[in-house]
């Protein structure tokens, strides 16, 4: 039942009752209807802002597991980059040089992706960033995984043909030499005996007679016989695989012909006095890679540990070299 209001009249000295208008009903409803609006805004502001609805707080929960799963996941990715780090280390500076082998280039291992943007697909969402940078982790290391495996299996193979590569590579002296007395000069920069200059030698002299037998210092194949009166005079080149080149030079007699294959060991040459040469001896290089190398470093196969530290203290003497 509506409240009746009365008010009371002065000159009639009565309570009449005041009449209610249309208008007033409608400003009284219309006040109702913005007062609960006001209030609902107030409680729903509240209810957002201050407390969190069941959804919300099961999406919040899936949130905070999505970040740890990521976490765990970035974790787990640098602590692989790690092990493979490890890996091409050990492969580069243990495995390669136990087989004589060049190291793979940074350039190859950390090899990226060009051209079209690989990503695009994962771009325009609120974690794109750190979904992008993960799934650039995994590339990044299935690259490097795909590089490594097929060094390891060169690896294998070079392991399978060690016997090979061990007869191949160049490990003993190019002339008999048991005492020593025949290294005459040595692999660095030594006096020319023409010029009476410092230039760099690229090998080692033995000093020895004319028809001296010269053998091969590895297993090989002939690949130039050379006849000449400058410079080297008569020289002869084996190519013993693996990146290695021995150079034989002012030779007087070839005891075997170009294509041939040889041995270690196997009689190829006399020493002769042809070509830039002061006396008879025997001017003997290493190339590895197509660079000469110190030959000392290469007789470990027919001097015992005292002969070969003598050597390394010879070699260190100033001479002059033979040619």
């Amino acid at each position: 039942m509506a409240k009746v209001k009365y008010q009371y009249n002065k000159n009639s000295l009565q309570y009449e009752k005041v009449p209610v208008t249309f208008k007033t009903r409608l400003l009284k409803f219309l006040s109702f209807i913005f007062t609960g609006i006001v209030f609902s805004a107030v409680i729903i502001f509240i209810a957002y802002n201050f407390f969190n609805s069941p959804k919300e707080k099961i999406l919040k929960r899936e949130i905070a597991q999505y970040k740890l799963q990521n976490e765990i996941i970035n974790d787990r990715l640098d602590r692989i980059s790690i092990l493979l780090d490890d890996m091409q280390e050990r492969d580069d500076n243990i495995y390669r040089v136990i087989f004589e082998s060049e190291p793979i280039s940074s350039t190859v291992r950390k090899a990226g992706y060009g051209g079209v943007n690989r990503y695009a697909k994962l771009e325009g969402y609120k974690n794109s960033e750190e979904i992008i940078n993960i799934t650039k982790k995994i590339d990044r290391i299935s690259s490097q995984l795909y590089v490594q495996s097929n060094s390891f299996d060169e690896v294998y193979e070079m392991a399978k043909n060690k016997s090979e590569m061990l007869a191949c590579i160049p490990a003993i002296q190019p002339v008999s030499n048991k005492n020593l007395k025949r290294l005459s000069s040595y692999y660095g920069y030594r006096t020319d005996p023409f010029y009476k200059v410092k230039k760099f030698h690229p090998g080692i002299d033995f000093s020895a007679p004319i028809g001296t037998e010269i053998y091969a210092t590895g297993d090989g194949k002939v690949i130039e016989i050379k006849r000449s009166r400058r410079g080297y005079g008569n020289r002869l080149t084996i190519d013993h695989g693996y990146n290695y080149v021995t150079i034989y030079a002012h030779i007087d007699k070839f005891k075997v012909r170009k294509g041939q294959k040889v041995k270690r060991g196997q009689l190829v040459a006399t020493v002769g006095n042809t070509g830039k040469s002061t006396a008879p001896h025997l001017h003997y290089e290493i190339r590895k890679n197509g660079k000469a190398i110190n030959p000392i470093y290469y007789f470990f196969n027919d001097l015992t540990p005292e002969e070969y530290e003598k050597v390394l203290e010879l070699s260190t003497r100033p001479s002059q070299t033979m040619d």
